[in-house]
């Protein structure tokens, strides 16, 4: 079943960065597996969905707010997490508000699908697919970390991600040091 599968490499690979203990809001969380790969980091996590049996599901790892995000209201208005994690998911409208969520110190970790993913599968409208650099245009407020757009081959599908931070004031004269997996 969607949403139950293991967190994703991308995610586990830059979870390092989220200030230990820190907030995470996971957007279209799904049924929770990354609420609950963060919960058991300890991390304070909250995830929103439209689905409420998605969201039943993941409400035993942390706050589930069930809202159509899409349609309706932002939940959060005003509120910044240390960190924002969204996977497999795209709606254009909310990436400023997405990247606005981030709050100073904090980390977003996105991963969807791409433009090419057409040719091997779903999605395959380009209304949810990522045009080439889009993510790094949405970040460009942001400090990013890491950048990748391509194929994968297990499942086939095309992918954009980006890892970026937003610094704190403070940290404008001091060289980032955000360690990088080997």
């Amino acid at each position: 079943m969607h949403g139950t599968e293991s967190p994703s490499p991308w995610v586990q690979r830059w979870s390092h960065l989220v200030p230990v203990g820190g907030t995470v809001l996971d957007v279209a969380c799904g049924q929770g597996r990354h609420l609950r790969w963060f919960a058991g980091r300890g991390h304070a996590v909250t995830g929103v969905d439209r689905d409420p049996t998605a969201v039943a599901a993941a409400a035993s790892a942390g706050r589930v707010v069930q809202a159509d995000i899409e349609n309706g209201p932002w939940p959060f208005e005003g509120q910044r997490f240390d960190a924002v994690v969204v996977t497999n998911y795209l709606w254009r409208a909310l990436l400023p508000v997405i990247v606005d969520s981030v709050g100073e110190g904090g980390a977003l970790i996105y991963e969807t699908f791409a433009t090419g993913n057409e040719s091997v599968g779903r999605p395959s409208r380009p209304d949810f697919l990522l045009q080439p650099g889009e993510l790094l245009q949405a970040c460009a407020g942001l400090h990013v970390v890491a950048y990748e757009n391509g194929f994968c081959d297990h499942p086939e599908r095309f992918v954009q991600r980006i890892t970026a931070l937003r610094k704190r004031p403070s940290d404008a004269s001091v060289p980032a040091r955000h360690l990088l997996p080997e």
